[in-house]
């Protein structure tokens, strides 16, 4: 085999890694959206509601992001050491984030003197995680400079004027998303109040968006070729957009079901559409699967384990989120719809 090409096992731990990315941006991601919503929202009941909307969910959603993190440093260590070298402050803030949010989702319950101090943790909470996830990728965007498979630049990359738009944008598409599950799982008011944000929510998101786009084919010169190389691949924009188009259609028509389709639609679109950029890059744009993949007895080791791991954890999402289907009553008790 060439030596440039991947093995077939190194394919099949690339392909695990960016479906359990996949999984956690959305599942993740539309709990992280109701905790941004969250600020928004200063109706008790109304955040209450909200609450119980992700309660079941929240804390195995985040799975899919140790998956990512004992994937990358078992199957592709190279990847593992050249990340963290280079968003090790926002890995920091992202697990500082997601803990305060925790804390704080579990702390409002015990008390109401305290509670508006938990409400705004777990707002900032949400915002923080969602805006150094979405730093980190335009940052990947932007490129990451890596010397004899260390990472080059200074602490502060992710910072720079593409990564703090995507960042700003990840922060908006979250709250996409959550406004559409919260009109999935809800009626009434706060039903009524989610399908009125997402039209604003999805103008900002297509806003920002198009502005990353002029400013990375305004950069890049390598990502302008990739898409060059691969006009297929303008078919992933074209079905965000539409999907987009179709989430606040279905939230005008007051839909239930459709804004959250068209919405995890458009995730996947613009997952996809950063793949048609980055690859065969696990690190933009120097280093590839086939030179960050462990030797191949490694990975085979971990395919015998994944058989046995990966069907549990994917069994216990689907059995949570079958379980707990339907609508949210008040007083945290499931419709029997669904």
């Amino acid at each position: 085999m060439n030596a440039l090409e991947p093995s077939t096992l190194a394919l099949f731990w690339a392909a695990v890694i960016a479906l359990s990315i996949l999984l956690y941006v959305i599942l993740d991601g539309f709990d992280l959206g109701v905790g941004i919503l969250f600020g928004a929202n200063g109706d008790d009941s109304h955040r209450q509601r909200m609450i119980e909307s992700i309660g079941p969910f929240w804390d195995g959603n985040a799975t899919w992001l140790v998956i990512v993190g004992t994937g990358l440093f078992a199957a592709f260590p190279a990847v593992y050491v050249v990340f963290l070298g280079a968003f090790y402050l926002p890995v920091l803030f992202l697990m500082l984030g997601l803990i305060f949010r925790g804390i704080a989702f579990e702390f409002r319950h015990h008390g109401t003197r305290m509670r508006a101090w938990w409400d705004r943790g777990f707002f900032l909470g949400s915002a923080v995680a969602a805006f150094v996830q979405g730093a980190a990728i335009g940052a990947m965007i932007h490129g990451i400079p890596v010397e004899d498979g260390q990472y080059a630049g200074g602490p502060f990359l992710w910072l720079a004027p593409l990564p703090v738009l995507t960042g700003i944008g990840l922060v908006a598409g979250y709250a996409l998303l959550g406004a559409a599950w919260l009109a999935l799982k809800n009626e009434g008011e706060l039903q009524s109040w989610a399908f009125s944000r997402i039209p604003w929510l999805a103008a900002a998101v297509l806003a920002i968006l198009g502005a990353a786009m002029v400013f990375t084919f305004d950069y890049s010169d390598l990502v302008r070729g990739h898409w060059a190389e691969r006009p297929w691949g303008r078919l992933f924009p074209a079905l965000g957009l539409l999907s987009l188009l179709a989430t606040v259609v279905s939230a005008l028509n007051k839909r239930d079901v459709a804004p959250f389709i068209c919405t995890v639609l458009f995730f996947i679109s613009a997952y996809a559409s950063l793949g048609v950029m980055f690859w065969p890059h696990m690190i933009p744009y120097s280093v590839t699967v086939a030179s960050a993949a462990a030797p191949d007895a490694s990975l085979r080791f971990l395919f015998y384990a994944g058989l046995v791991v990966l069907p549990v954890i994917a069994l216990y999402t689907i059995g949570v989120y079958w379980l707990f289907r339907g609508k949210i009553r008040p007083a945290g008790i499931r419709g029997s719809d669904g």
